[in-house]
């Protein structure tokens, strides 16, 4: 596949998550009203839209100007990871799941990987892969992260007790 349609079609089923998930959050209002339930469900959240807006940015730039894409994957990524990192510290302290805070720490490694190979991409090298594709799978790693956090919710954690 060429890496311009895996970037247009990985951004759009991006968009669509996010969608979804809104339409999700939507049906559990009381999501929100606990501050700590309510900003891991941002965090769910940011592991949709961040990874979207590099996929745009990754067709704008593509091959012909890497500096584009790599730019915004740097600064992205760094807002992922950020975030992700004080997701998780605040929720060791509020006693989150095991599950959640690994998956969390998980991500913020995804999110800085992601800017490392954004700001040295000589560094793709080193598993065979331009660039461009290596950030792809680390970005598929990152939406599949995602996908878990989901199913966390929809089957455990953050689902009310009265819903069985």
């Amino acid at each position: 596949m060429d890496v311009s349609t895996f970037y247009a079609l990985f951004s759009a089923t991006c968009f669509t998550l996010v969608g979804l998930w809104w339409n999700v959050v939507q049906g559990h209002r009381d999501w929100l009203r606990d501050p700590a339930l309510r900003r891991t469900v941002g965090g769910v959240y940011l592991s949709f839209l961040l990874p979207a807006l590099m996929g745009l940015f990754a067709q704008v730039g593509g091959t012909e100007t890497p500096g584009i894409w790599r730019f915004s994957f740097v600064v992205l990524a760094v807002i992922g990871c950020v975030s992700t990192l004080r997701l998780t510290g605040r929720g060791r302290r509020e006693g989150s799941s095991a599950f959640l805070t690994l998956a969390q720490a998980v991500a913020a490694l995804f999110y800085a990987l992601i800017a490392v190979v954004g700001a040295k991409p000589e560094l793709a090298g080193v598993v065979d892969l331009k660039p461009i594709q290596a950030e792809a799978v680390l970005l598929i790693l990152l939406v599949v992260l995602g996908h878990g956090l989901v199913w966390r919710f929809m089957a455990g954690e953050g689902r009310p007790a009265d819903a069985d």
